[in-house]
């Protein structure tokens, strides 16, 4: 499959809203206590043509280290995850970011799988991190990928000098 990738543009935002809010149930996420509209950070889209979207990634730069905060490929195992991760990557050292990290949680394995596979090592558990999150939102499910219940946070990071992903 042939696709490219682009920074998100202004004029992509409203897109960026509703992309959100069906892949992840509101316009909003939640991480580490944190409220994120996506469709308002910094991210790239992956695209066949300019108006067929088959991933997006968005991400945050705090001081050394750049978060991702959203990552979604509409076709698994086409290198779209891999790619957007890499364009965030390089973003995020262009920028001076040590370090890549992000958030999933305990049902996604998938999601453990892929970033492991990357490069990502596991730093911290954060055991019962989505019932508080479940305060700032309440849509998130009970249960997830399994119907495992979604209780606990996983934080993983990439130092960003460390081999290409």
């Amino acid at each position: 499959m042939q696709f490219e990738l682009r920074a998100i543009a202004e004029t992509d935002r409203p897109l960026v809203r509703e992309f959100i809010r069906n892949r992840w149930i509101d316009e909003f996420v939640v991480a580490h206590g944190v409220v994120y509209h996506p469709h308002q950070l910094h991210g790239f889209l992956a695209e066949i043509g300019r108006a067929n979207w088959v991933g997006l990634a968005t991400y945050v730069i705090d001081d050394s280290a750049c978060e991702l905060v959203t990552l979604d490929s509409l076709q698994e195992r086409q290198g779209i995850g891999t790619s957007l991760l890499q364009a965030v990557a390089k973003e995020g050292s262009n920028c001076g970011c040590t370090r890549l990290w992000c958030v999933t949680t305990n049902d996604n394995r998938p999601a453990l799988a892929f970033y492991r596979r990357r490069g990502f090592r596991v730093v911290a558990v954060n055991p019962g991190a989505i019932e508080r999150s479940r305060i700032l939102k309440p849509s998130i499910p009970l249960t997830g990928i399994g119907n495992v219940p979604i209780r606990d946070e996983i934080e993983l990071e990439l130092p960003l000098q460390s081999t290409p992903i």
